[in-house]
């Protein structure tokens, strides 16, 4: 079986897609492109130091060829592709399965997050593709995301996603010099 031809045992699906999105499982093809967006943007997330390539390789091995087979994984994470060339990657992170939740992560292309529209349509796209996922197939209670407070337009999004803000941290991280809020939001099935 090829990389890009791995599939989650958990999922009906080796591919998602809405017009020209898709979401398939995170190929290892990807893995440089995604460190190199994960150091460029370290400061949005709460990684501390850049990736190496062998760290970011032996992740991969180590734990995403896993999660594939688990009938229980830990996380089941994506390639975000636009036109079947990887732009992100993003998927569900601390796994409930007894309580059925799950924390969202994404990130993309550092160029789409700089472009405020192109960031929009992205990941409006992603949180379509990742919702029915979530409540269609893995029919789980609640989605919940954290983000630090000096992201609005990210925020933004989420909330008019209809992600509710559930409670706020004030100054839970120094990023260059300024304390900065957590704001955890969340998401739950309206079915």
């Amino acid at each position: 079986m090829k990389s890009d031809e791995r599939e989650y045992s958990v999922l009906s699906s080796s591919q998602y897609c809405i017009k020209e999105y898709c979401l398939v499982p995170l190929r290892e093809e990807d893995m440089e492109l995604i460190m190199n967006w994960r150091n460029e943007q370290i400061d949005a997330l709460r990684q501390k130091k850049p990736i190496t390539k062998d760290q970011q390789y032996n992740y991969f091995n180590q734990i995403i060829m896993k999660s594939f087979r688990d009938d229980k994984p830990e996380s089941i994470l994506f390639s975000f592709l636009i036109n079947s060339v990887c732009i992100g990657y993003g998927g569900l992170v601390h796994i409930d399965w007894k309580s059925k939740t799950a924390e969202l992560s994404f990130l993309v292309d550092t160029t789409h997050y700089t472009d405020k529209n192109l960031y929009k349509s992205d990941f409006n796209s992603f949180l379509t593709l990742i919702s029915k996922i979530v409540f269609e197939e893995l029919k789980f209670k609640k989605l919940f995301t954290e983000t630090y407070d000096f992201r609005p337009y990210h925020i933004e999004i989420l909330e008019k996603f209809g992600f509710k803000e559930q409670k706020r941290i004030k100054n839970k991280v120094e990023i260059n010099g300024k304390n900065v809020d957590s704001v955890f939001h969340v998401y739950e099935n309206s079915c």
